[in-house]
């Protein structure tokens, strides 16, 4: 019988980070241990053994495993394209080459853009005798025996994963369908994905190539999904084993592996939860998230404590249609290699030395410095971390950053201190994607930072961008973690259908309707009761004439649509959600003026969990802590400094620290420089603010 200890594990480059909540008492304990590229299961369930060791607790006493991994994205980062075949209508062969016309950054160094590499040779394309029509009128009737043939000899060539996408299958998917059953029965060990599953959209290049990219990832993540599943299960009875998707939901693991392609971005996504639940503890609603790991940094802008989604994302210069968290990433986090680039500058990133080597005081062969050897040789960092089982060879990392500095003519603290703020230029370049370049001031936003490289750098990020508050919530390095234990089962449900939007909307809300049928049997079918779903329509429009559309959503208590189709809105809501949104896009809007065309209907279908606070309170009657010990810190303006040391898991709340000083815990560093300083709130939120008038 299952029991009221709920698990929650974020599986990154490095470290898997593992958070659990015993709900009997409140406690929160928190592990990490090395990611396991080769299997991720096994760190997975090497990290569930240690939280159950250091809680005291058996695997009888889990209620819930909740997962978030990067293990999707790493295959498309990786560029693991062999093995994949592609199907498609005839005469649409081409449709990879063709693609689209855009280039990134026209106007600058990218007008002779090369394409990106293919992720179906020409070679792997195979055309099916069939055709569908716009309105899904079979116009030529498929022929199953052609393509079992085609199949067979693309599997002699050794492909063993398929993407298949017909034209207009959006409108009807049968063809897909019967290709789909028929390639189940003949080639039981093909991984195969339908366009008409993963994303039925129209859009021929975008549709095909989010199709391939879930046909990519679907062997590497089913696999391990699978394995770890069924290990779970042999330490204890069948409990919910829930993954983290891209847009901020959950689902089982075996839904998340029938479609992974909705997995690319559950790691970062686990994290803007967190960050959204700290922040309303501490009464912050307009947020910019700030999440370093290892090898990169992920931001996100949330505005009144609401997630932004987009089906815009594009990963390593590939289209992927389905609905992920609006972030952005940049190539700079701990491990971030330093190097020399053009005119002999300073660079650093996106090169990472990841868990294997790691950085140079890690002890494990790193030659090259990072941005964690800056730190440690700067003083910012204790000499071991991950509450003492990673020791730091501080005088190895002195010793190559001397050797670095050199080579520019700067000791080894300006050579360090010149990496750190290299390092933050990067993650300012990534808030400026989310913000500034979408008409948004970060200087009205607080910066949440976490992740175990967050607070390294968070303050001089908010003093670039002129951001006044940075909040560091407890246990930063597990915050993705945490974000895995607040979040509801999700699903996600889309079908073109254009038209203007004028006169009767009887088949609008026919395919509303049938959309949210889908998604009740989905969700029931997951084991959520009917009394906890809910279901939240969505449409994309556009002004009749423009290229591309602008997603609303019809979310609040009066847009939200229950099981029995009361407090339903019509499309008379959406366009006028749409006229508000493309105002705040673009800065103009046609409403009465222009006519406004209807491309493609959405539903998301959402199971309310049980869930409990992962911040308790702090106990009132603790006394605040002096600090630990002192350490000699190095500051570019100030030189070396005797600063405070801090031990977090002893502050109280209302607690009050002056910076410099620096607050250690397990699994992140948090740096107070000098002119600012720390206040402790009633959940051990850290918030961070300028002490002086600079």
């Amino acid at each position: 019988m299952a029991g009221n200890f709920r698990v929650s594990i974020d599986t990154g480059g490095t470290f898997t980070d593992v958070l659990a909540v015993d709900e009997s008492s409140g406690s929160v304990f928190v592990v990490k241990t090395p990611s396991d590229r080769e299997d991720p299961s096994r760190a997975l369930l090497t990290g569930i053994d240690k939280i159950l060791t250091s809680a005291g607790k058996s695997y009888s006493d889990i209620e819930t495993v909740i997962h978030g991994t990067t293990t999707a994205t790493n295959a498309v980062l990786e560029h693991e394209f062999s093995g994949i075949g592609l199907l498609v209508t005839e005469g649409f062969r081409h449709i990879l080459e063709i693609a689209r016309q855009s280039v990134p950054d026209g106007y600058g160094n990218s007008f002779f853009w090369v394409k990106p590499p293919r992720l179906v040779p020409l070679h792997l394309v195979r055309e099916v005798s069939e055709r569908i029509l716009f309105d899904g009128t079979v116009y030529r009737e498929l022929e199953t025996d052609s393509v079992i043939r085609d199949v067979a000899e693309l599997v002699e060539m050794g492909v063993n994963r398929v993407g298949v996408c017909l034209l207009h299958s959006y409108a009807n998917p049968e063809h897909e369908r019967r290709i789909g059953a028929a390639l189940a029965s003949r080639f039981p060990d093909l991984f195969v994905s339908l366009s008409s599953v993963v994303l039925p959209e129209y859009r021929e290049y975008e549709r095909a190539m989010t199709t391939l990219v879930d046909a990519m990832v679907k062997p590497y993540c089913r696999d391990y999904l699978m394995r770890a599943r069924k290990q779970i299960d042999e330490r204890t009875d069948r409990m919910p084993f829930l993954i983290m998707q891209s847009n901020g939901g959950v689902v089982t693991a075996e839904a998340a592996s029938d479609k992974p392609v909705t997995m690319l971005l559950s790691g970062p996504a686990g994290g803007v939860l967190g960050a959204i639940e700290a922040a309303k503890a501490a009464g912050f609603k307009d947020l910019i998230t700030l999440d370093v790991g290892g090898t990169s940094t992920d931001v996100a802008l949330v505005d009144n404590l609401s997630i932004r989604l987009t089906s815009e994302t594009v990963i390593e210069n590939y289209p992927v249609k389905v609905p992920m968290i609006d972030l952005a990433t940049v190539g700079t986090g701990g491990g971030s290699l330093a190097w020399v680039g053009p005119n002999n500058t300073l660079k650093v990133g996106p090169k990472s030395a990841g868990a294997v080597p790691g950085p140079i005081c890690y002890g494990r062969g790193g030659t090259e410095p990072t941005v964690t050897d800056a730190a440690v040789v700067l003083g910012r960092f204790p000499s071991s971390l991950v509450g003492g089982d990673l020791h730091l060879d501080i005088d190895a990392a002195r010793a190559a950053l001397e050797e670095f500095g050199r080579g520019f003519g700067l000791s080894v603290e300006d050579a360090a201190a010149g990496i750190l703020e290299v390092a933050t230029a990067g993650q300012v370049t990534g808030i400026r994607q989310v913000s500034t370049l979408k008409g948004r001031d970060p200087g009205g936003y607080c910066l949440v930072a976490f992740g175990g490289a967050g607070p390294l750098l968070a303050t001089s990020v908010a003093e670039f961008l002129n951001i006044g508050a940075v909040l560091v919530p407890p246990n930063p390095g597990n915050l993705s973690a945490l974000g895995l234990q607040v979040t509801d089962v999700k699903r996600d449900y889309v079908r073109t259908h254009v038209r203007l939007v004028l006169g009767d909307s009887d088949d609008v809300e026919a395919v509303w309707a049938d959309l949210e049928r889908q998604g009740t049997a989905d969700l029931l079918g997951e084991g959520v009761a009917a009394d906890r779903i809910d279901l939240v329509r969505g449409a994309d429009l556009r002004y009749e004439g423009e290229g591309y559309e602008v997603s609303v959503m019809l979310d609040g208590d009066a847009l939200s649509v229950t099981l029995d189709g009361a407090g339903g809105r019509d499309l008379t809501a959406a366009v006028a959600e749409f006229h508000a949104e493309h105002e705040r896009l673009y800065g103009f809007s046609y409403p009465g003026r222009q006519n406004v065309e209807l491309v493609n209907l959405r539903v998301q279908a959402i199971g309310h969990t049980r869930r409990s606070s992962a911040l308790p309170l702090l106990p009132p009657d603790r006394a605040p802590s002096p600090g630990a010990s002192t350490r000699k810190v190095y500051w570019r303006t100030h030189g070396w400094l005797d600063c405070d040391i801090f031990d977090r898991a002893t502050l109280a709340a209302r607690q009050h620290l002056d910076g410099p000083c620096v607050v250690e815990e397990y699994g992140a560093t948090v740096v107070v420089p000098p002119g600012w300083a720390g206040t402790v709130d009633l959940y051990g939120n850290l918030i961070l603010a300028r002490s002086d008038s600079k």
